[in-house]
């Protein structure tokens, strides 16, 4: 028995030490030290055995289990540890290497505009404010001075949600707000989201953006009126940039105007871009009509005042050459990056 426990030692120390992982250790140790292993089926003979031969023989099976026991430690470990180190040796890093740099998110093209805008206006002394999109008829179209019977309430033209709720179809209504809450002086722009039931095309959206501006007091006349927009189209596009005002009809203001402004891609020469007219419609303006300040409490006989509205997807697509009004909601990030 003495004999077969040496050999049991000197088998498992060999295999032990040729063993290629962790998993061959382990099934070693169930070979030999397992319940049914090699080692406790010479123990179970231990019965056979005279009292003397015992306890020398249990002695010696007790250093065999412990021998074994150490080789399979230090075996798992030393493949342990020789894993570890081609693990590293595969995954090391390259320290000299350039790293990634983060992606850095830009402002959209509208927000890069309407930025601008407001910066300007606020620099002339203006209040930036807002109001709700879902409006009441009262103020989007009745205290503008739009009956009932005004073509601008057709259903094809408006998004009604019930006869006296709609879709706001200009940032207006929030101009009659601050003059029924707030005394003259006034001097406010007005940028939010409108709504109006067209065809999504190249230059149509049922959804777009508006910037109106109101200022109301004493003595405000038309002069203002040109000498503010003319600041602000060449605080936008430069001192070179003429304007010129072309009679319109607006139902809010009397007199109304359009406003062009010089082409600033050929100066005025004529180009693709102001179909070579040389000039370019910008907004629509005029003086606020007395009896839209009349329906908001302000007697027209003491102030006076003037409102205009620009949309800002022409002036964005304008600014950077867009000639397609959809790039800028589809959120695809190759046209986007370029801003």
């Amino acid at each position: 028995m003495k004999q077969a426990l040496q050999n049991i030692k000197a088998t498992a120390d060999s295999l032990i030490a040729q063993a290629e992982s962790t998993a061959q250790v382990e099934e070693l140790r169930v070979r030999f030290l397992g319940k049914k292993g090699e080692l406790t089926a010479i123990l179970k003979q231990m019965g056979k055995l005279s009292p003397e031969e015992r306890p020398v023989v249990g002695a010696l099976a007790n250093e065999v289990r412990e021998a074994i026991t150490a080789d399979i430690a230090a075996r798992t470990k030393e493949l342990e540890q020789a894993a570890l180190a081609a693990r590293l040796a595969q995954e090391e890093i390259d320290v000299t290497l350039p790293g990634k740099r983060p992606v850095q998110g830009k402002r959209h093209p509208f927000e890069q505009v309407l930025g601008e805008l407001k910066e300007i206006f606020l620099g002339m002394g203006f209040d930036v404010v807002s109001g709700p999109e879902v409006e009441q008829d009262h103020y989007n179209f009745e205290m503008l001075n739009m009956p009932k019977s005004h073509p601008a309430r057709d259903t094809q033209d408006t998004f009604y949600i019930t006869e006296n709720v709609l879709l706001r179809t200009q940032t207006s209504p929030v101009q009659i707000r601050t003059m029924e809450n707030q005394k003259p002086p006034i001097r406010i722009i007005c940028p939010g989201r409108v709504y109006r039931s067209d065809a999504v095309d190249a230059t149509h959206s049922p959804i777009f953006h508006q910037i109106e501006g109101l200022v109301v007091d004493k003595n405000i006349t038309f002069s203002d009126l040109k000498g503010t927009l003319e600041m602000f189209i060449k605080k936008l596009y430069g001192e070179g940039i003429r304007v010129r005002f072309r009679p319109h009809h607006f139902p809010y203001t009397e007199p109304s105007a359009e406003m062009d402004m010089s082409c600033f891609k050929c100066g005025g020469k004529g180009c693709s871009l102001c179909k070579g007219e040389g000039w370019i419609e910008i907004l629509g303006c005029g003086m606020v009509h007395p009896k839209v300040l009349e329906n908001c409490g302000i007697d027209p006989e003491v102030y006076s005042g003037f409102a205009f509205g620009v949309g800002l997807e022409r002036i964005v697509m304008m600014r950077y050459g867009i000639d397609d009004m959809r790039l800028l909601y589809e959120n695809d990030l190759r046209f986007l990056k370029q801003f």
